[in-house]
């Protein structure tokens, strides 16, 4: 288990950047709990001077008494009698008077739930008290929702004070490499299907296991640290866990459209789209439409979390035979098909890191697409293509699929994917197709496929753009 911190080159420049700078600074910093806020704050103020506070639900008041102890401790004199936020930094920036500070208020959004007065008060706090002070404030806070209504929209008091803002994505697949030092790219390529790129749970897995060793160990075990871990996170986020975890095992379960996720989890359907936009709000359900269509009712939606795809896919099912610890059954399960589990995080993957890297062409949009197809006795077809990645401008069309396969025959592929791609009604007069080809290891590469290029990438090949460096395409 790696705990050091990785990563965040870019937020903590972008931070520095204003760091240097003269005057008041304001920025937000929010984003879905354990994507690692909290360490990117720490990191930031580790050589600066700082008050770093954690708000708790106890309330305004309580949370003021707590706040102002920690100014105290900061400016070594005893407490003053101060019962509210705005005498307290009143006081804090009477006694700090032009010195660089950084103060941090983490779980911001715990404040802003058990009190709608507090946007107005730190309103006051911002435009009266800290506005010509050379204090740099962090609100910080993991319930996106809370953080968008309180801090963020136009209906907010704190609307237009902001200085930046910062919404805290994930680690890009590279950082797994710093993390797993051990690991190969398949290895890490496993440990990103099950993970995806949070720290919080990267940090429990070891590449001294297996991924399925480390999900046994770690996931599926009732002393596992991250066994409570989805039950955890959907009562901190949402007031009807229960209602959620429905949906969100009905979509895992292969519920895809509007209609069936409804029926699937016993929602009325025209209730269920109040949920499913508070679940991709929090960036564990995701929206996708075929990436050649800009207005379509064709619809689906995905769990987009790899965490959370892994645990409805291999825990919410067995759950009831993992709490008295009869496990052979999911085991079984889990080896069986974490395979084809890997290869869908695999495709995921390459259409966010990699597709827009390859530089066969400038990319405008990428994403899946899906349809179907008439056969000759009039039964209809469907048919999926795993990555297609387009521009507009110069009509240009990339076909790729992704095999996690060892010794892959690229030409079979190819040919398969051709006969779809004449189903994708794109730019249909002069487009300039390609096709590329994603795989473990070939058994059989190729170069061309009637008049297109195909371009074929094992591990070896992806591995400088797994690592955030250029591709060679070999052209």
């Amino acid at each position: 288990m790696n705990l050091k911190f990785v990563d965040r080159k870019a937020e903590l420049d972008f931070l520095n950047q204003y760091y240097s700078k003269k005057g008041f600074s304001f920025f937000v910093i929010y984003g879905r709990r354990r994507a690692g806020k909290t360490e990117l704050i720490k990191e930031f103020i580790r050589d600066k001077p700082h008050i770093y506070f954690l708000c708790d639900r106890g309330g305004t008041e309580r949370n003021a008494f707590r706040f102002r102890k920690k100014v105290s401790e900061y400016l070594n004199e005893p407490e003053i009698a101060a019962t509210d936020m705005e005498e307290i930094f009143s006081h804090l920036a009477r006694r700090t008077g032009n010195k660089r500070l950084v103060v941090v208020l983490d779980e911001f959004s715990y404040l802003v739930e058990k009190d709608e007065s507090v946007p107005s008060i730190f309103q006051v706090i911002v435009d009266e008290i800290l506005k010509t002070t050379n204090i740099f404030l962090i609100l910080c806070g993991s319930s996106v929702g809370m953080m968008e209504r309180g801090v963020l929209s136009q209906r907010s008091p704190l609307y237009g004070r902001k200085t930046a803002h910062i919404r805290l994505n994930p680690l890009p697949f590279e950082s797994f490499y710093e993390f797993f030092p051990k690991n190969t790219t398949e290895k890490n390529i496993e440990f990103y299907a099950v993970l995806g790129g949070i720290p919080f749970y990267m940090e429990k897995f070891s590449d001294s296991f297996s991924a399925i060793q480390n999900a046994e160990r770690e996931i599926l075990n009732k002393r596992g640290r991250l066994y409570e871990e989805v039950d955890f996170l959907l009562k901190e986020e949402l007031r009807e866990p229960g209602v959620y975890k429905s949906i969100l095992s009905a979509i895992a379960s292969g519920s895809t459209k509007v209609v069936e996720i409804a029926n699937k989890s016993g929602i009325k359907v025209q209730d269920i789209d109040k949920y499913l936009k508070t679940l991709m709000n929090l960036g564990f359900v995701e929206r996708e439409t075929p990436v050649t269509m800009t207005k379509t009712k064709k619809s689906i939606y995905s769990v987009s979390d790899n965490f959370f795809r892994f645990y409805f896919t291999f825990f919410e099912p067995y759950r009831s035979d993992i709490e008295i610890e009869e496990k052979e059954r999911v085991y079984r399960v889990l080896e069986r098909d974490f395979s084809s589990f890997v290869g869908r995080g695999f495709e995921r993957l390459i259409r966010e890191e990699i597709a827009r890297k390859l530089g066969i062409f400038p990319v405008q949009k990428c994403g899946r697409w899906w349809g179907y197809y008439r056969n000759k006795d009039g039964r209809r077809k469907e048919m999926e293509i795993d990555i297609v990645c387009l521009n507009e401008q110069s009509r240009e069309i990339l076909f790729a699929e992704c095999k996690w396969q060892d010794r892959v025959n690229a030409e079979r592929v190819v040919e398969e994917l051709f006969e779809k791609s004449r189903h994708v009604e794109w730019n249909s007069e002069g487009r300039k197709e390609s096709f590329a080809v994603f795989a473990k290891s070939f058994a059989r590469k190729t170069e061309e496929f009637r008049g297109r290029r195909v371009f074929c990438f094992g591990l070896k090949d992806l591995e400088r753009g797994l690592k955030g460096k250029t591709i060679n395409i070999g052209k």
